[in-house]
């Protein structure tokens, strides 16, 4: 399948010597990195010969290799990135020189921050996207989020563009591309239960030496009936048996793994008490109906958490369609001690663009009310409300109803 991040890639190239493409362990990144355009060199650092050819010297082989190269797995040699920052400054005008991979690492953010700030891109990348899936890729949708700040007439003319069976099937299965490419129920099972079993036991053990590696299971069992919810880190802890501030540590490891969406309280202008609890959602739903057991789609409309898994795929769909467009926004969740709340709100040049979430066709007047709120207290010109209708429909003057199958 076509990837939509082919396209940033080749655009960052052309501006910054070196990019960074990080993202989960089995999203696609080596698959990728092997469909470059042009004569690459490519090296996989978890492949011990290539591991060994680097490692042995690391700067002779970049005085060496001096462009179109690319690194897999880059987390695996530390040392690989303040020797790239010196093989950079040697040729500081040259672009497009270095692309690096890697997965399941702060560390590798920490050392890209440190060594390569200024002379590298980074490009987060996900598992399949709904529109990755489709191998559509021009969304109005987003076209409109990258031109200009938006206003409600901009968006009118949206019309669905995805199949209600096509969404189904994706909302319950999840993006990782493998179980896509085999297109097996029972293969699906077995990849979803060795992905756990190797995250756990091969990249988390790794990373983190001296982590209870029990405890962290049950955590990530935990995390899918927390997904979508407000993290009250006191509870977690009475319920794992750990501290707050493990709590804390474990959320951030699966952050930083690429397993868990992070989203802060929004508290700008806030005339009213916020809550101010982080919420988070697990970040493939093919992974999260894995850990619940939900095995078909007649088993997740009927599961108390199905409005949870709908909110976090259209999420993870809206800030995965952002990301691969290099449109930077900052994302957050909206709630007041009274009970207002809204799903998601977007700030980037854009402006502010509260969305809320629905997975029924119609949305009542009353579940309006903490938007038409917002709007209001804002000054704002529009809210989204994402829900299943057939089109496009202009619920109030400021808000308007847009199909998940449109964006």
């Amino acid at each position: 399948m076509k990837r939509i991040y082919t396209s940033l890639i080749e655009d960052y190239l052309q501006y910054f010597p070196c990019v960074v493409l990080i993202g989960s362990r089995q999203c696609g990144k080596t698959t990728l990195l092997n469909n470059l355009k042009g004569d690459w060199k490519k090296y996989d650092l978890e492949r011990q010969s290539d591991y060994e050819i680097i490692a042995g010297n690391i700067d002779l082989f970049l005085k060496n290799n001096t462009e179109k190269v690319a690194i897999d797995e880059g987390q695996r040699l530390p040392a690989l990135f303040p020797a790239l920052r010196v093989a950079i400054d040697d040729n500081r005008e040259k672009r497009g020189r270095y692309l690096i991979t890697g997965s399941s690492s702060p560390e590798l953010l920490r050392s890209v921050s440190e060594s390569l700030a200024g002379r590298s891109a980074t490009i987060e990348m996900a598992p399949l996207s709904l529109e990755e899936i489709s191998q559509e890729f021009k969304s109005p949708f987003f076209e409109i989020l990258k031109s200009r700040k938006v206003g409600i007439e901009d968006f009118q003319e949206l019309k669905p563009s995805k199949e209600i069976r096509q969404i189904s099937r994706y909302w319950l299965e999840g993006g990782y591309p493998e179980p896509w490419i085999i297109n097996d129920v029972k293969f699906n099972r077995l990849w979803m239960e060795q992905f756990e079993k190797t995250y756990i036991e091969r990249d988390v053990s790794r990373l983190f030496p001296g982590l209870n590696l029990d405890k962290y299971r049950l955590f990530v069992r935990m995390l899918s009936n927390l997904s979508g919810s407000i993290i009250n880190y006191s509870e977690v802890s009475r319920a794992l048996g750990v501290s707050a501030p493990t709590v804390q540590d474990y959320i951030g490891i699966a952050e930083g793994t690429f397993l868990w969406r992070h989203l802060p309280s929004y508290e700008k202008k806030a005339l009213k008490r916020i809550v101010r609890h982080p919420k988070g959602y697990l970040r493939d739903t093919g992974l999260l109906h894995h850990l619940l057991r939900i095995r078909t789609q007649e088993d997740l409309l009927s599961h108390p958490r199905m409005g949870y898994s709908w909110e976090g795929l259209v999420i993870e769909e809206i800030l995965r369609g952002l990301n691969a467009r290099g449109i930077s926004c900052d994302y957050f969740y909206y709630r007041t001690g009274a009970g207002a709340e809204i799903d998601l709100i977007l700030e980037g040049d854009f402006g502010l663009l509260p969305i809320e979430i629905k997975y029924h066709a119609s949305v009542s007047r009353h579940d309006l009310r903490s938007m038409e709120e917002f709007i209001r207290e804002r000054g704002l010109s529009i809210g989204i409300v994402i829900n299943n209708n057939e089109r496009v429909e202009r619920l109030t003057e400021n808000i308007l109803g847009i199909p998940f199958s449109a964006l």
